[in-house]
């Protein structure tokens, strides 16, 4: 990396940080959301290492410390710590850019309520976990009961979540007034779908967490619905996966763009895929429940149509990428059928790390509509399938692209430099990544296929000789459990060094926003009538979910008195 070069006095003006690109309380709020994110990303990945060499018969745990326990530390803090953190800190930093530049004195007020809530929570759910008092994996199902403040900590991520949310909605609002008949900046626009998706979808989780698990965790209730709060958690897992996604696609159609000097294909297509993402990712939970009982067959299937659907806007987004790409090959001077590809800039690494997940998600998506079909999940309900299906589509995907966002967002924020040596460094840790995931997921695909459950810690199961096919993968998983947290650490290095350290700039940072191919087209106005959109998802939700939970609600089960199984 290069030497850390010094700006100096400047006496006709302010000095470059105070010239950057945001105004300064909001550039604070941003990298407070950005800082905690990396630290969960570096607790989840020192979890997940020795999770992970323990699961695969590499190393053997001290006796204080239990698997299950790294297990809920890797998944809480990977899966809802770092993904929401990070979330919400880049969504604030493209609302703020393009609606007016920043946010008001109120809007930014919600955001720090909503920050201290998260974090607040955060840590008081970490030190249930670190305590043993809530191992309970990051799903979180009863009837294993974790302590009360557990759940507290987790509603308070909830709550402050939703803070983020008014706050994104205060500042789409106001600019809307001040701007009549105009069409709102596409990464606005998809920041506030993202937030309406992510609001509709924690009202399961809250309803669980606040009428269910936090009164039985006191003892004010003896027994629980399972069948009930794991209806209510998956109403809200799934969707959950779009809240993932919603962000790489963000930066997909709108950051990319510019990074490869190119044109957004079409300005409403990805407006029309958002919507879509709305209206059919909440009401798909019961693909995850097809093996469970006490829910009807053909509300099952009637979930699983709607998830076939989702398909769809990954298709529309797979075709406006790739012809985003040969437009800018194009632009640049590019023959022929695939000259285009050579155009690109692969050495870069705010594209090449995203790129990374763009093609992992191909096999992810397969993967997803194996788990979505009834006959198919039967051979992979409970095996690591899943579980390499998870990494392969969040881990992966998403991740990837964090990391592509962060290689610009952090130095844009403290107006450094993305030196050539952090750059390169950054593609080796993509690689990193990438092969580390694709060594691990794929693994965890075949042994699946294999048999071989999800949720356990290493066994033998007493030399039986099924296993014996499985060590082998065994052995793969542990090295690339490896790769990966070495990634992390690289990771983590190049943004110390970026956050801190790298050379100032003496004007300010680029925040990358691409322009339409054809600006003067204006988007259907019917897009941005959210009441009418809501009111559809509304409907969707009431239609898949209203007979199935009045049942639930009419014809309880017996219920579960709390289980300590750690």
């Amino acid at each position: 990396m290069n030497e850390t070069v010094r700006e100096p006095a400047r006496p006709d003006g302010p000095a470059p940080f105070e010239r950057g690109t945001f105004d300064r309380r909001d550039r604070a709020l941003i990298l407070a959301h950005l800082g905690v994110s990396f630290a969960a990303l570096l607790i989840g990945a020192l979890a997940g290492l020795f999770q992970g060499l323990q699961r695969t018969g590499f190393i053997q745990l001290p006796q204080a410390v239990g698997y299950y326990q790294l297990l809920t530390a890797h998944g809480v803090s990977l899966a809802l710590i770092f993904t929401t953190f990070f979330i919400i800190g880049f969504l604030y930093s493209g609302t703020a850019k393009t609606l007016d530049g920043r946010f008001r004195p109120f809007e930014r007020a919600l955001a720090w309520i909503g920050f201290v809530l998260m974090t607040a929570g955060t840590v008081m759910s970490l030190l249930m976990i670190l305590t043993n008092d809530a191992t309970v994996l990051y799903t979180f199902y009863a009837p294993m009961r974790a302590a009360p403040w557990f759940y507290i900590g987790l509603a308070l991520v909830i709550v402050g979540s939703w803070f983020s949310g008014w706050t994104i909605f205060a500042s789409y609002y106001r600019w809307k007034k001040a701007h009549p008949g105009e069409v709102s900046p596409l990464f606005a626009y998809m920041s506030v779908a993202t937030m309406i998706l992510w609001i509709i979808a924690t009202l399961g989780v809250a309803a669980e967490v606040l009428f269910q698990l936090i009164p039985w965790s006191f003892g004010w209730t003896a027994r629980i619905n399972v069948e009930l709060s794991r209806a209510l958690f998956w109403y809200f897992g799934h969707p959950l996966v779009y809240f993932w996604l919603l962000p790489a696609y963000i930066y997909w159609y709108v950051n990319i763009p510019q990074i490869i000097k190119g044109r957004l294909f079409s300005d409403s297509l990805p407006r029309l895929t958002f919507l879509l993402f709305i209206l059919y990712s909440v009401p798909v939970g019961f693909h995850h429940q097809l093996m469970e009982p006490g829910i009807g067959a053909f509300w099952k299937f009637l979930q699983i149509f709607f998830t076939m659907i989702v398909v769809v806007p990954s298709l529309m987004t797979a075709f406006a990428m790739l012809a985003t790409f040969e437009l800018s090959g194009r632009l640049k001077g590019a023959k022929g059928r695939f000259e285009w590809v050579r155009k690109l800039p692969w050495k870069d690494v705010r594209f090449f790390a995203p790129v990374l997940g763009m093609a992992m998600f191909i096999p992810a998506g397969a993967g997803g509509v194996v788990n979505a079909s009834y006959q198919m999940n039967q051979v992979v309900h409970n095996t690591l399938w899943v579980t390499g299906h998870f990494h392969m589509a969040l881990a992966t995907t998403v991740v990837s692209t964090f990391f592509g966002i962060a290689y610009w967002l952090v130095p844009a924020l403290t107006n450094r430099k993305l030196t050539r040596g952090a750059n390169n460094l950054g593609i080796l840790q993509s690689w990193l990544w990438f092969l580390g995931m694709l060594l691990l997921a794929g693994s965890m695909h075949i042994v699946g296929l294999f048999g071989e459950p999800r949720r356990t810690a290493y066994t033998t199961y007493r030399d039986h000789p099924v296993v014996e096919v499985w060590l082998p993968y065994w052995q793969v998983m542990g090295v690339a459990t490896v790769f990966v947290v070495l990634s992390v650490l690289l990771f983590l290095g190049i943004v110390v060094y970026l956050w801190a350290f790298a050379p100032r700039l003496e004007t300010a940072a680029e925040y990358p926003i691409g322009t339409p191919l054809d600006p003067a087209q204006r988007p259907p106005r019917i897009l941005e009538r959210w009441s009418l959109w809501i009111a559809v998802t509304a409907v969707l939700i009431l239609v898949a979910y209203g007979v199935p939970v009045w049942e639930m609600l009419q014809n309880p089960e017996p219920g579960s008195p709390p289980i300590r199984s750690w």
